[in-house]
């Protein structure tokens, strides 16, 4: 069936209404030479990314109060100030270097991490990012904008990875890979199915297919790996552009590290037999939904990511896996007491709010276990601060 409107939900203005159905239209015109359905990947594809019309693509409010989500730079400043450190250490070990953020969202960490590098003297000599959204690169121009001049006079955007084995540096991907296309499948004892959506005359409902055989065969093998019995109806996902952007990742970095911050789980955790509806959720108005079909493009749409993935697409990659913990641990290691006391003042107010911000970014039932930090690299031999404290790479 269908499916319809919580009644507790905030209504959309109507003119995002307007936009989700010309949304609806284009996915119900491209379904037809299929039998009027979508695999879940193409939908999540076009609901994110369809030039226009999709989340990212679209001029809503995605981050903040007044968005669907917020991320940590959004929470506390504390969190930009310890990525700038290991990027410190990072481009010191290099001799100087670039940063490069893919999907800067608002802009501030780029903001944070240039005011604590400049208060360290360790400026890259360029920031770079990477940006599909119009809407948010527009954003992060004007943030960036207000900057001393010494500072936003570094900052570039890009429409493409750099030139091949052109970047030397950091490369920054906080909450990147949870926005990537999965494709979600269903486990039975007669075979595989791929889940999709169905685009009728009454809107969109799931719809399950054969799974093609090499669908079937990346999902015995995630079935293999964990050592669980799923059980029948086991439903789950996998990111398949995954490796392909971490070649092209590889394919840019002369020499470097990648940080990745994303919510996440070392496979075995991520398959186990318990998590038998997967993980993926829409966000929006800062409410967490499981179904992420009702209102195409005004609805962010994430999956957790399979860490073990990550670590093995980089291997095959010619990516070292550098470090794996948790981002609490990562940003004790980073210098996060150290960063507290500098921006704490004498004004007990701002010494709460920090406070507060801290307990968000670090205690077990906020973010700092259910997010994930992993390094990878090349040409980078020292010890990585952020894992200094504790290393998690065995659990993958």
């Amino acid at each position: 069936m269908p499916l319809t409107k919580d009644s507790r939900l905030p209504s959309p203005a109507p003119e995002a209404l307007a936009l989700s159905e010309r949304l609806l239209q284009r996915m119900r015109h491209e379904s037809r030479a299929t039998g009027n359905w979508l695999s879940f990947h193409r939908y999540m594809e076009l609901a994110l990314y369809a030039p226009g019309l999709g989340y990212y693509a679209a001029g809503s409010h995605k981050l903040g109060a007044a968005g669907d989500f917020v991320t940590a730079p959004e929470i506390s400043p504390l969190f930009g100030d310890c990525m700038a450190r290991q990027c410190a250490q990072v481009l010191d070990a290099l001799g100087g270097g670039e940063i490069l953020e893919f999907g800067a969202g608002t802009g501030r960490l780029a903001a944070q991490v240039l005011d604590t590098l400049a208060g360290m003297d360790a400026l890259p000599d360029r920031y770079l990012i990477l940006e599909t959204s119009p809407d948010l690169r527009e954003r992060q121009q004007a943030a960036l904008s207000t900057l001393p001049r010494a500072l936003s006079s570094r900052v570039r955007w890009l429409d493409a990875m750099p030139e091949p084995a052109g970047f030397r540096g950091v490369m920054l991907a906080n909450e990147v890979l949870d926005a990537m296309p999965v494709e979600l499948f269903v486990w039975r004892k007669d075979g595989v199915l791929r889940r999709g959506v169905r685009v009728s005359a009454s809107g969109l409902e799931w719809a399950d297919r054969p799974a093609d055989a090499r669908l079937a065969r990346q999902v015995r093998s995630l079935y293999q790996g964990v050592d669980e019995s799923w059980g029948e109806g086991y439903l789950s996902e996998f990111n398949p552009g995954l490796a392909p952007w971490l070649a092209a990742v590889s394919g840019a970095m002369a020499a470097g590290v990648l940080l990745l911050v994303d919510y996440g789980y070392p496979r075995r955790e991520y398959y186990s037999a318990e998590r038998r509806q997967g993980t993926l959720i829409a966000h929006y108005r800062h409410r967490m939904l499981e179904h992420p079909l009702l209102w195409p493009g005004l609805m962010d749409i994430t999956a957790n990511v399979d860490f073990s993935a990550v670590a093995e697409a980089g291997a095959a990659a010619d990516l070292s896996l550098l470090g794996y913990t948790s981002q609490a641990w990562f940003l004790f290691g980073t210098g996060l007491e150290a960063a507290f006391q500098a921006r704490c003042s004498e004004d007990l107010k701002t010494q709460l709010t920090l406070a507060s911000q801290v307990r968000r970014l670090t205690l077990p039932g906020e973010m700092g276990e259910r997010f994930q930090v992993m390094a990878l690299g090349r040409g980078v031999e020292m010890p990585l601060m952020g894992f200094a404290l504790q290393d998690l790479s065995h659990r993958l």
